[in-house]
């Protein structure tokens, strides 16, 4: 069997006695239930003795796809986005499907740039976990002919595959835990507007607090989900309101972090003077001084079901509308019973 040149499909199916159309569905890992398993068997073996390996230029001119599937992530060093892109990643592979990765830094022209540019790279779909009021996806992806699935944010209105958490519902059980240690004056360090998981943990806060017949004392809106962006929005909430709160709610870890960072500017202790709680339980959210006590959302689950719903679209389904993950309250040591006085 032996041949000068780059061993072909053709080889491959001769090679294991079949047609180069199965040889082509056995290497297919979309395809291959539709033949058995002892022959896609023989054509893996056949392959391996020849060192065959697929062209995937040839495969998705033949197709009409690339198997590529692109992934926008607001922020790449927000570790909350790591443990969604592994899971989507994987769920994809399995599917036979390779993951193009990229960060959109909350800008809306890099977006649109980087949907375009993903298009032209031949990208199958685009999973989005950067949506946001304005955000040019949606009509991007419908002038490109590109499947579009909505993952970690929603965008209101849009009628969209979506995959996200309780937010609401989340947020709330942080607010009802800082109530039952005893806390009556409890501000809100919320996320950047336009950004629906903003919208919908400061919803989340009110209601739990109205339940109570009270509000927050206070509301500061974030310019980002960062760190800094959590300090500085702290520090307003300090110049407007010190003394008027014992307890900050974050809408993000990475903004409880900020607070951190403030409160101690001022000599303030955690949780001694100020409890704080966050949201998102990102990896070494337990590691900080002290531990972040913070609302666990289903990392894995949730980049598992927007690869799922990716892999429903191409398939020309609908997609499952949206998919709403309950979240968990984590315990730690950043909340405590108010001090008296």
């Amino acid at each position: 069997m032996e041949r000068p040149g780059r061993p072909t499909i053709s080889d491959v199916a001769r090679l294991a006695g079949v047609h180069a159309s199965t040889v082509s569905r056995a290497l297919d890992p979309s395809a291959r239930h539709r033949i058995s398993r002892a022959v896609a068997e023989r054509v893996a073996a056949a392959a391996e003795q020849l060192g065959y390996r697929p062209s995937a230029l040839a495969a998705g001119l033949r197709s009409g796809r690339s198997h590529t599937v692109g992934v926008l992530v607001p922020d790449l060093t927000n570790p909350v986005f790591p443990p969604i892109v592994q899971a989507i990643e994987a769920a994809l592979a399995r599917a036979g499907y390779v993951t193009l990765l990229a960060s959109t830094e909350a800008d809306a022209a890099k977006e649109a740039l980087l949907i375009r540019r993903m298009a032209a790279q031949g990208a199958d779909g685009i999973i989005l976990a950067s949506a946001a009021t304005g955000s040019p996806a949606p009509g991007a992806a419908a002038r490109l002919g590109l499947p579009l699935v909505l993952v970690n944010r929603r965008l209101p209105g849009a009628e969209l595959p979506a995959v996200v958490s309780e937010d609401a519902a989340g947020i709330g059980l942080a607010v009802r835990h800082l109530l039952a240690l005893g806390h009556r004056r409890i501000a809100h360090l919320g996320g950047p507007s336009g950004v629906a998981t903003a919208a919908d943990r400061l919803r989340g806060v009110r209601a739990a607090l109205r339940a109570e017949g009270l509000a927050p004392v206070a509301v500061e809106r974030a310019a980002a989900y960062t760190r800094q962006a959590g300090a500085e929005a702290t520090r307003a909430l300090l110049r407007v309101r010190r003394g008027g709160f014992t307890a900050i709610v974050a809408a993000n870890d990475l903004l409880a972090l900020g607070a951190y960072d403030a409160l101690r500017e001022v000599g303030l202790r955690i949780p001694a003077d100020i409890s704080v709680t966050g949201f998102n339980d990102m990896p070494m959210a337990d590691l900080v001084d002290p531990p972040l006590t913070t609302v666990r959302i289903q990392h894995a689950a949730m980049g598992e079901a927007a690869a799922e719903a990716m892999l429903a679209r191409l398939r020309g389904e609908a997609g499952p509308g949206t998919v709403r993950l309950p979240a968990a309250l984590v315990v730690r040591a950043s909340a405590a019973p108010p001090q008296a006085g």
